[in-house]
């Protein structure tokens, strides 16, 4: 499948070509790679990458209703071992976290492969994207436009065809609101229905994906 046909199939039409063999989990990630390092410097939507963690991923025996279909983690509640959550801010440091979010395990366990993590404000606290730490996000459909936030990256991303879903949390409409801004669907769950641990319990954050379908 070459690159143009990639960003005109959303996470279930992905996921079907993989079940039909019809393309490889390997080549739908290094197809969101590509894109990535094609967009990302001028939408600074990706402020982790890791993948060659999702090459391997890609490799092994997947299952599950996404099943090779690539994704990014939001760098808030989005905690991946071995990969740093810094929730945009400089007082955070670059830790590797020591274990998988539940909600990170349950996005994998349906073959979702993680490639990174995306570009947030300082704690989620502002509806718009543009912390000291990693610079402002980019609105794919106009650079000079915000994202809004506190998902603006993983909104940014989305809508530039990088991934066809990604990670975003949402307190007070920070899925809903880069939804808005760059033309996606955004789904604020009922709370308790995506769990938040293990270092967190129930709190009025719920987390889910933003898409373009």
């Amino acid at each position: 499948m070459g690159f143009a046909e990639y960003s005109n199939y959303d996470g279930l039409g992905l996921a079907e070509l993989v079940k039909k063999k019809k393309v490889k989990p390997a080549e739908v990630v290094e197809a969101a790679i590509e894109r990535i390092e094609r967009h990302n410097p001028h939408l600074n939507a990706v402020v982790f990458k890791a993948y060659d963690e999702a090459r391997t991923k890609a490799e092994a025996k997947l299952s599950g209703a996404f099943a090779g279909v690539p994704m990014l983690l939001k760098d808030i509640l989005g905690a991946k071992k071995g990969w740093p959550t810094r929730s945009g801010s400089r007082f955070r440091p670059a830790t590797p976290s020591p274990f998988d979010a539940t909600l990170v395990a349950r996005f994998e366990a349906v073959g979702l492969i993680p490639l990174g993590k995306t570009n947030v404000p300082g704690f989620g606290l502002l509806p718009l994207t543009e912390s000291k730490l990693y610079g402002p996000a980019r609105n794919p459909w106009n650079l000079d436009h915000s994202t809004g936030g506190s998902s603006g990256g993983s909104a940014a991303a989305v809508a530039a065809g990088v991934v066809p879903l990604a990670h975003a949390s949402d307190g007070g409409g920070s899925i809903r609101i880069p939804a808005s801004c760059c033309g996606l669907v955004g789904l604020k769950p009922t709370r308790a229905r995506n769990p938040l641990g293990p270092m967190i319990g129930d709190i009025s954050w719920v987390a889910l994906l933003l898409s373009t379908s």
